[in-house]
């Protein structure tokens, strides 16, 4: 099966959760500790329905359909190509009961408001402003990267379309676009409500930001301590061992 499914310049990749492999290519943009860490962030409660948006192959779905009781997970995603390894992933892991994947842009909105409402939105959007630095607009990293197709705004926009009333969107981003974020969620109200800084250490400043929000939530904001990667000795942090699910001399 695997041979059937899986092209020359592919991997399929153990997540080391209840068997799950995803496909990916071998030179192009490949999940890193940033996906592992929003999958781990978003609350889940049994039965409920996901949406994943800017899912790329579909990394975010797979681990919350390992670690939770969810009854439905989609995937939301423009590149075709990552869709297509996204849809074979799910073929692979025998998940088509549970999984689907959507090559859609999610900029359309109306598409968008069509579909059942959703309890949980994930999202890993592109950080980077678009007019920041050169960029190739054909090449998948870039895309991955950068606010070539979307915007923050329009991730928001699409969130909102969505999620059920008090439904809740988990994002990881870059923290100097904090502000950015928070104006832009509560002018299409939803309402920041949890907040957690990820820093490399615990000597260097966030490098990363894990922010929950509310559908037409009230205002109250709460922060979590910081999430560190790594510890003085340079190794991973008991948290992200377990976060991982593995034990220490895994490393």
């Amino acid at each position: 099966m695997c041979g059937e499914l899986l092209r020359n310049d592919e991997t399929l990749d153990d997540l080391q959760l209840k068997g799950i492999c995803v496909i990916q290519k071998k030179n192009a943009f490949r999940f890193g500790v940033d996906a592992v860490l929003l999958a781990n962030f978003a609350k889940i409660k049994k039965g409920a329905r996901v949406m994943d948006l800017c899912s790329g192959t579909g990394i975010i779905p797979f681990i919350l359909a390992g670690k939770t009781d969810a009854e439905y997970i989609a995937g939301l995603e423009l590149q075709e190509e990552m869709v297509d390894m996204a849809i074979r992933s799910i073929k692979f892991n025998k998940l088509q009961d549970r999984m689907e994947f959507i090559n859609r842009d999610l900029n359309d909105i109306k598409f968008l408001k069509n579909l059942p409402r959703f309890d949980v939105l994930t999202v890993n959007p592109p950080y980077k402003l678009k007019n920041s630095g050169i960029i190739n607009i054909n090449d998948k990293n870039a895309i991955a990267r950068h606010e070539i197709f979307c915007t923050l705004e329009d991730v928001i926009k699409a969130t909102k379309a969505v999620l059920k009333d008090n439904g809740r969107m988990y994002m990881i981003h870059r923290p100097d676009r904090l502000a950015d974020i928070i104006c832009t969620m509560r002018q299409y109200k939803i309402e920041p409500k949890l907040i957690r800084m990820v820093q490399p250490n615990f000597k260097k400043a966030p490098n990363m930001v894990l922010i929950e929000g509310q559908n037409n939530g009230g205002a109250f904001l709460k922060w979590e301590a910081p999430l560190y990667i790594y510890n003085v000795e340079g190794g991973y942090t008991e948290e992200i061992h377990r976060i991982y699910g593995r034990q220490k001399s895994e490393e």
